[in-house]
């Protein structure tokens, strides 16, 4: 127990008073959510300040797209990310919701496109093999219109992009699409110097447009007098100089193509506008084809089969075209109670000589009035056979002296050429007529002489060959002996008749003597030719030999 009067040891200690507690007093326990609330709500505002636009996409099928996983890519940069994915409400279809950066708000006009990326096999290549590990994407190119838009049609097919290359786009006119399709080469002395861009049916259903993208430095190659033609396929062809096989390369064969060339034999012109327009031609030959101011057209009356001919067959006088078949028709002539086959032709009077031009008038009643003439003076028309193997016919026409004069109505609508038997009609006719003669002929009665001549002819043959058969078993032994006795007699005359047998050496002692003898009658007659007294006298002593 401690004394009073000690001092106490905690009275150095600071006494502790009692204050009141304020009443809005903040305890720093509570500072850290407060700041953690702060820097949520400023990122909340900045992701809705950065937040890009959302976009919805029509699709055909929602083929290769996930919800928050399939990407938006522009330039191959990741720009957006699909969202949903859910039907069409007023239509065939998926709608596509995407949300979009930012940055790409600007771009997001009317003609915007998109389109899915995946494994594609086109005219400008093969496309879309990265997305075989990776996945399908969706595409986009931005468009230059000023109009913005939030709603988009995919398409089908990724378009060709051709955004800042240099060069320009034409369009091509032609009566149906063909081989051709979205990014299909054009060619230029065959080389590939464009492709395809667009294609689209004209509004009044009569054809289509093409845009074709030809690229810098080749589009000054394309001036207003150019010729564009399909380059698809193979054109193959056969002529008086053999087989001909053209195309412009193996990619053309299988996706198609367009090929273009200046016109020929003209002067270069001045190089086509952007968008201009031009013909797009079937092939090279039509592309290239003649085509002339005047035109004249007439008439052929045929009797015979048509069979090969066709709207569009040549008219040629000696080789030479100077027109076309326009109309085949058929038409009954109640007079003579017969069909006749009228056929409308057209003709060219600018390709006939010079000397015709010169002598003709530029009318055409001047024109017509001298093909009276002409026809007149024998020219006819003629069914020939153009090729063995198709059976092809054409119009020829050509002068016939011999044929009947006809008489021609200069003031008729439509001048009528006078026709002849064609070259196949003919050989028909020929054939016909040797087939009646054929007809007449009793080949029965020939067939029964004819058998009647070959048994008597058997008959002769087997008493030949028994005739033969006796020389053989009679007279050959008989003719055998005859010939060895021959023999004998030849071999004894050889022995006798040589050199040195008896037979040989007494005939010609006797010989010798003979000459003796001949020699001494010769002197005896000498000598009693001189003296032919010595019969009666004798030989006299004096006398001399």
């Amino acid at each position: 127990m401690t004394e009073p009067n000690t001092p106490d040891p905690d009275s150095t200690l600071p006494t502790a008073t009692t204050r009141r507690r304020g009443r809005w007093s903040l305890s720093i326990v509570w500072l850290i959510p407060l700041i953690a609330i702060v820097v949520g709500g400023w990122l909340a505002v900045r992701n809705i300040m950065n937040q890009g636009p959302t976009v919805t996409i029509q699709f055909r099928t929602a083929e290769g797209l996930q919800a928050d996983e399939t990407r938006i890519k522009f330039r191959d940069v990741d720009v957006g990310v699909i969202k949903s994915i859910r039907l069409a409400e007023n239509g065939p279809g998926v709608t596509v919701t995407a949300e979009l950066n930012k940055q790409v708000e600007p771009m997001l006009v009317d003609d915007t496109k998109f389109w899915v990326v995946k494994p594609r096999i086109a005219g400008s290549g093969v496309s879309g093999l990265s997305t075989l590990l990776s996945g399908a994407y969706v595409g986009m190119e931005a468009g230059k219109s000023q109009q913005s838009r939030s709603d988009f049609t995919g398409l089908e097919v990724p378009p060709v992009l051709t955004e800042g290359l240099p060069g320009r786009t034409f369009v091509l006119k032609a009566e149906d699409l063909g081989s051709i399709d979205y990014g299909s080469p054009v060619y230029y002395r065959r080389i590939a110097v464009g492709e395809v861009v667009a294609y689209r049916l004209d509004p009044d259903g009569s054809g289509v447009s093409i845009e074709v993208f030809v690229r810098a430095p080749y589009d000054k190659y394309v001036t207003e007098s150019a010729r564009f033609w399909e380059a698809s396929g193979i054109d193959f062809s056969m002529d008086a100089t053999g087989v001909k096989v053209n195309t412009q390369s193996l990619a053309s064969v299988v996706l198609g193509g367009i090929a273009f060339a200046p016109l020929e034999g003209e002067a270069v012109g001045k190089e086509a506008q952007s968008m201009a327009s031009f013909r797009l031609y079937g092939d090279r030959n039509s592309a290239f084809k003649r085509y002339d101011n005047r035109v004249e057209y007439f008439e052929l009356l045929f009797r015979e089969s048509v069979h090969g001919l066709t709207v569009g067959a040549p008219v040629e006088f000696r080789g030479i075209p100077i027109g076309e078949v326009t109309d085949i028709g058929l038409d009954y002539d109640r007079e003579a109670r017969r069909l006749n086959i009228p056929v409308t032709v057209r003709l060219y009077p600018e390709r006939l000589t010079s000397r015709l031009r010169s002598t003709v008038g530029n009318s055409t009643a001047e024109r017509q009035h001298e093909f009276v003439r002409m026809i007149e003076a024998g020219l006819r028309g003629q069914l020939r056979m153009g090729s063995l193997i198709t059976g092809q016919l054409y119009v020829a026409l050509d002068f016939f002296p011999n044929a009947p004069r006809t008489k021609i109505d200069p003031t008729q609508t439509v001048v009528q050429i006078p026709t002849v038997q064609g070259d196949l009609q003919e050989l028909q006719t020929s054939l016909s007529s040797i087939a009646r003669k054929l007809d007449q002929i009793p080949f029965q009665d020939i067939v029964n002489d004819l058998r009647r001549a070959i048994n008597s002819l058997d008959g002769t043959l087997k008493s030949a060959d028994s005739t033969l058969r006796s020389v053989n078993s009679d007279v050959l032994p008989a003719i055998k002996g005859a010939v060895e006795d021959a023999r004998k007699t030849l071999d004894h005359a050889n022995v006798l008749l040589s050199q040195d047998a008896p037979t040989q050496t007494e005939l010609r002692d006797t010989l010798r003597e003979v000459s003796r003898s001949a020699a001494s009658l010769r002197t005896l007659t000498d000598y009693l030719d001189r003296h032919p007294e010595a019969l009666i006298r004798g030989r006299q002593p004096e006398d001399k030999p």
